[in-house]
């Protein structure tokens, strides 16, 4: 087509026509797309070859700097392709000039890849990074996904400080991914609803012309080719709106989750092709045929693949059939069950009934969608339905890293916590953030900060994820089988025992030992705020002697002293709240107490094998705010001031005690029993010794007289004679 053009021009065209340019290339090779009905050619693609001609060319070049294998660079495609399109198409208010002669304005794409230079040319650290240039240098810079919104505000001010007054007042700008404008989306909806009507008209002469056809045949008329040709008729061309190019893939429907309601068996090649290599979530047990649990689990995952019809897959493994796949998973027990989304897992650690699988696997559902943004209202409305809130604050400057960071942590949070962010004004005024990206946990309301704030540490999954599982707990928390350890070991745990089938009472105790709990939290930080300014002022006191006295060694040391602020030598304390319906036994046999008695609170140190039921004026501690901090004050100093009673008998106490010695102090524990040993095989080697000397014997055959000059003296028999 273009080479006809260019024929019908002329020879003197043909002489004076300039090699084609890189746009014009990009044209033959990539598919135009089409905006409010108009022709879109694709967007240009910056090269070393045409970098720097184009930033001389255009008065404005707003530039995306992208990676094709970055997700957040995909996810930010539509949203730059619409933009570059809305403009490309848009006219000057009270003007028919074309949007891109008019203004010099320009858009382009650098794959930094490809191009590694040029990206660290513009100083680009993370992708995408889009930049507007003006007269080839760059004024505006976005770090990360924007909304579309955020990057028309740059275009416009650009464009009214070019031609003023030439834009309108308010712009209805389209959603990422539309191909009408809301102002034009009316005129395009009516032209495909006539062209729609054309089409079914063309159909029904195309099926009429058939049926007259079909007669003829049947009646033997000789029809000549010219006359069949004529029979046909060519629809006329309706126009359609493109909407799979190359710059906007449609992403493809996702499949309809676990349609059968079945459990699927899987091998190792289906688990790698269902499981592994796609975004879809499984949950997934592995057994053994010949284990008894596995048998006794199996009706209830069943039914969990039947509730779980259309929402989520469910899967199971032959770990006899399948031990490669087993081994390679790290599976070291029948049966495991495991979460998987995206290459990812997380372990079940829950209890194996119906109940439990269901409520884990909803929640999995929610929290494996990603992380959703809130804003002050609905965050305001989530803090009513979940107890513990993880909170992401993000503004513009967030990078790539960042967000991809905070997508590796939904999983771990499975039936823990949710994890949300926000960039809403008004959180940021309620949590008083003005640093970004900031992390807090919300429980009961009370907000707990993550406090690294260097951009390392921030994207640090473990340390992040460490200090999450420190604080994931509700404040008061049930004590369950499976949350047991993680509440009692290595604190100082208030815990209520509590009729929950007594309602009025239940809440009641629940809202005084939560009321203990923010009070005791407080004191805490007001505690650590006095210790920290008091490790301060002496630092300060330090410093000003040195000056004083005019000594610069002092002085410098007492400036390099740091303030350590480390508590993970003390204990911390706890609060939660057992069932004691139904964990009546064992809280007879351990702490001595009968449910039947009442609501009762203890205060357990578990890794002591000790604990505290009584204030101290004898009577038992209840569930009052009163009654738990007046204890909980006296037996958390060192020594308490409170006698504890021992969970275990006072010879399980002993050994308890010798085993705790070892695991405390390795080195000198070894070291003593290094010494004990030595000493005890020194004084064993003295005794066989002494025993083996037995008693002093003259040799046979030697004489008195012979023997006595030798022995006391030192001379010879023969010199004692001859003196005779």
């Amino acid at each position: 087509m273009r080479l006809r053009n260019l024929f019908l021009l002329g020879a003197a065209a043909l002489a004076t026509a300039s090699p084609p340019s890189a746009e014009t290339e990009e044209d033959l090779t990539r598919e135009n797309t089409y905006f409010n009905g108009k022709k879109v050619p694709p967007i240009m693609e910056l090269t070393p070859a045409n970098y720097k001609e184009q930033l001389k060319k255009s008065k404005f070049l707003m530039v995306k700097h992208f990676s094709p294998w970055c997700g957040h660079c995909q996810e930010f495609l539509p949203t730059f392709q619409t933009l570059y399109e809305y403009y490309y198409t848009s006219k000057p208010v009270g003007k028919e000039d074309d949007f891109t002669e008019f203004y010099n304005f320009r858009f382009a794409e650098l794959n930094c890849v490809a191009y590694a230079d040029l990206c660290t040319e513009n100083k680009v650290a993370a992708w995408p990074t889009t930049i507007l240039f003006e007269d080839g240098e760059p004024v505006v810079t976005f770090r990360g996904v924007k909304h579309i919104s955020v990057l028309s505000g740059a275009v416009e001010d650009a464009l009214e400080k070019v031609k003023p007054n030439t834009r309108p007042k308010t712009l209805e700008l389209p959603e990422p991914g539309d191909k009408t404008s809301p102002d034009a989306k009316t005129e395009v909806e009516q032209t495909e609803k006539v062209d729609a009507r054309e089409k079914e008209s063309e159909k029904e002469t195309v099926k009429e012309t058939e049926k007259e056809k079909g007669k003829e045949t049947e009646t033997s008329t000789a029809v000549s080719p010219d006359a069949s040709s004529e029979g046909e008729v060519t629809p006329k061309k309706a126009y359609t709106v493109n909407y799979n190019t190359p710059a906007q893939k449609v992403a493809p429907k996702p499949a309809n989750p676990n349609p059968k309601g079945l459990s699927v068996p899987l091998t190792w090649d289906t688990f790698q092709s269902m499981v592994t290599l796609t975004q879809e979530p499984w949950f997934v047990k592995f057994y053994a045929p010949w284990c008894h649990h596995c048998k006794a689990m199996a009706p209830n995952w069943e039914q969990l693949a039947k509730e779980m019809k259309g929402k989520l897959n469910i899967g199971e493994v032959n770990c006899d059939r399948d031990t490669r796949l087993c081994k390679e998973l790290r599976v070291r027990g029948y049966p495991s069950i495991m979460f998987f989304k995206g290459g990812e897992k997380v372990e079940y650690e829950g209890l194996r009934g119906l109940g439990d699988f269901v409520q884990y696997a909803e929640k999995a559902i929610d929290l494996s969608s990603g992380v959703p943004d809130v804003d002050f209202d609905s965050f305001k409305a989530l803090e009513e339905k979940e107890e513990v809130i993880f909170l992401y604050f993000y503004d513009h400057a967030t990078t790539s890293e960042d967000f991809l960071s905070l997508e590796r942590y939904p999983l771990s949070l499975i039936g823990k916590a949710k994890l949300v962010k926000t960039r809403d004004p008004k959180l940021y005024d309620r949590y008083k953030i003005s640093t970004w990206p900031r992390l807090i946990v919300s429980r009961e309301g009370r907000p707990t900060y993550y406090t690294p704030l260097a951009p390392r540490e921030m994207r640090d999954t473990r340390m992040i994820l460490n200090w999450m599982k420190s604080v994931w707990l509700p404040l008061v928390p049930e004590l369950t089988p499976t949350n047991a350890r993680e509440i009692m070991d290595g604190k100082i745990v208030v815990l209520g025992i509590l009729n929950r089938e007594n309602e009025d009472s239940f809440r009641g105790a629940i809202r005084e030992m939560k009321s203990a709990a923010n009070e005791w939290m407080d004191k805490q930080i007001q505690l650590f705020q006095i210790h920290r300014q008091d490790l301060r002022d002496a630092k300060q006191l330090r410093i000003e002697e040195a000056e004083d006295r005019g000594d610069q060694r002092a002085l410098r040391n007492a400036k390099n002293i740091r303030i350590n602020m480390d508590r993970s030598d003390t204990k911390e304390a706890s609060f939660a709240w057992v069932d004691g319906t139904f964990w009546q036994r064992w809280i007879r046999t351990t702490y001595g107490i009968d449910a039947k008695d009442g609501d009762r609170v203890i205060i357990n140190d578990e890794d002591k094998r000790r604990y505290w039921d009584q204030t101290s004026t004898g009577n038992p501690i209840v569930p009052s705010r009163t009654s738990i901090l007046e204890t909980l004050n006296k037996v958390t100093v060192n020594p308490p001031k409170l006698k504890p009673k021992l969970t275990i008998s006072t010879i399980e106490k002993m050994f308890f005690d010798i085993k705790m010695t070892f695991k405390e102090h390795p080195y000198l524990s070894m070291g003593c029993i290094l010494g004990i040993a030595f000493g005890l095989f020194q004084w064993l080697m003295g005794r066989t010794t002494r025993r083996s000397r037995g008693h002093f014997k003259l040799e046979e055959g030697v004489g008195m007289k012979e023997s006595k000059p030798s022995t006391l003296f030192g001379g010879s028999s023969n010199t004692a004679t001859k003196a005779d």
